[in-house]
């Protein structure tokens, strides 16, 4: 906790010398009012007088719980790049902290519409954020906000913030594009991104070549039998190499094609086929286990954001839904 602090202590104070509230202490209210749902200064105002006292063990709060004027001009006056820098640093030490390496496995992205979270009149277009996420470590990365509803723009951004070396990055057929491509590659990652017709040429290559390889008796492939949740589900990965004639795209490596059947309990199954474009040459078990991991982002992230979230928003105790010590 020492080290996370000395490097909120490392902000400059802009305030003049007679601000009675320490500014480190200040900013780190703000970080952990923010992670528990604040979105103003009122709220976290509003978290610190509920926590003050558990708040008071960690940082100095010697003249009790700052009011949400003191936080308002705080914002106002600090240097955006150095609190940005030193956000980053707290981060990297807080991972450091939990005795996490390097970023490793497979790294999920996706865009989520916030739900509510949109300006009065705009219900129809709710915020877009776009969330890289650690399937191994269940860790989110980052988070990028996409302008004007623009995912791909705002992945392109983010990526550039990472470094995935060794990591295996996941993303639906909405970044199955050339940028994406070279993005993760320049990031020294290897990606899987989902084929579908919005890049027709690439799906119908990769569906011809195992077309192909089925008449020749089959590529290399594995397979899993799964039953759960009163449904059995039958799911298999083949790779097979591009063809010669197929077109360019950056690192391309092998299509893989996944088999899924699924089977309701008493009802008739129901089968279904995706295309996948991989950079990286693994036995098909491991790219199978890649391609389910990515759903993490949709459980561990959009799920909580949708659900768990929404129904803190509805406490009848405001206070209750931003403390995080009781």
């Amino acid at each position: 906790m020492e080290r996370l602090l000395s490097i909120l202590r490392e902000v400059h104070d802009p305030r003049d010398i007679n601000a009675r509230h320490d500014c480190c202490a200040m900013l780190f209210v703000s970080l952990m009012a923010t992670l528990c749902g604040a979105k103003s200064c009122v709220d976290i105002a509003d978290f610190c007088a509920a926590n003050c006292e558990d708040i008071a063990e960690i940082v100095d709060l010697q003249h009790g719980a700052p009011n949400h004027d003191c936080f308002s001009r705080l914002f106002r006056l600090l240097d955006p790049e150095e609190l940005s820098r030193a956000l980053a640093a707290f981060a990297e030490a807080f991972r450091e902290g939990l005795g996490l390496g390097p970023v490793r496995g497979v790294v999920a992205i996706d865009g989520k519409r916030m739900r509510r979270a949109y300006d009065r009149g705009r219900s129809h277009m709710p915020a877009l954020m776009v969330s890289v996420w650690n399937a191994e470590t269940r860790l989110s990365l980052a988070a990028q906000e996409g302008a004007d509803g623009n995912e791909v723009a705002a992945t392109l951004k983010v990526l550039k913030s990472l470094d995935l070396k060794g990591c295996d990055v996941t993303a639906d057929a909405l970044h199955c594009n050339p940028a994406m491509a070279e993005a993760v590659l320049a990031r020294r990652g290897a990606y899987a991104l989902k084929l579908k017709g919005n890049n027709g040429p690439l799906r119908a290559c990769a569906k011809k070549a195992f077309e192909a390889a089925d008449r020749e008796g089959g590529g290399v492939f594995a397979e899993t039998l799964e039953t759960a949740h009163d449904r059995t589900e039958h799911r298999r990965l083949s790779l097979t190499p591009p063809p010669q004639d197929a077109p360019p795209f950056p690192g391309l490596a092998l299509f893989a094609r996944i088999e899924n059947e699924r089977t309701p309990l008493g009802k008739k199954s129901k089968p279904r086929v995706h295309y996948i474009e991989v950079s990286r040459k693994m036995p098909p078990r491991k790219w199978l286990d890649v391609v389910r991991e990515h759903w993490g982002v949709e459980n561990h992230i959009h799920w909580p954001l949708d659900v768990v979230l929404t129904r803190m928003t509805r406490a009848p105790e405001r206070t209750t839904r931003h403390s995080i010590f009781r």
